[in-house]
């Protein structure tokens, strides 16, 4: 199933050639990654979410390996092992 990526297809609408350049790549392919025709490079990915201030995410851009092309971006490790940081921290108080 084709996921479309809605953030990137209404920043593409307003976008101009410039905004569209800083992607590194160009309108129409940006057009196919937005319907979920083509998935976007580890880098072009980086640099659409920088160009699109967020609107489309890295994680929207590549769904299926996002957690390990980015894991500082995984907020459920990172949540888990601040807890544990914690607990450890609490153990050897005691």
């Amino acid at each position: 199933m084709k996921t479309r990526i809605e953030g990137l297809l209404v920043w593409l609408k307003s976008a101009t050639d410039q905004q569209v350049a800083d992607t590194g790549t160009t309108r129409p392919y940006l057009r196919l990654i937005g319907y979920g025709h083509k998935t976007a490079s580890v880098g072009t990915a980086a640099l659409i979410e920088k160009a699109t201030n967020g609107a489309a995410t890295r994680q929207q851009l590549r769904p299926d390996d996002w957690h390990v092309m980015w894991p500082e971006l995984d907020c459920s490790q990172a949540s888990s092992g601040s807890q544990s940081t914690q607990a450890n921290s609490s153990e050897a108080a005691s």
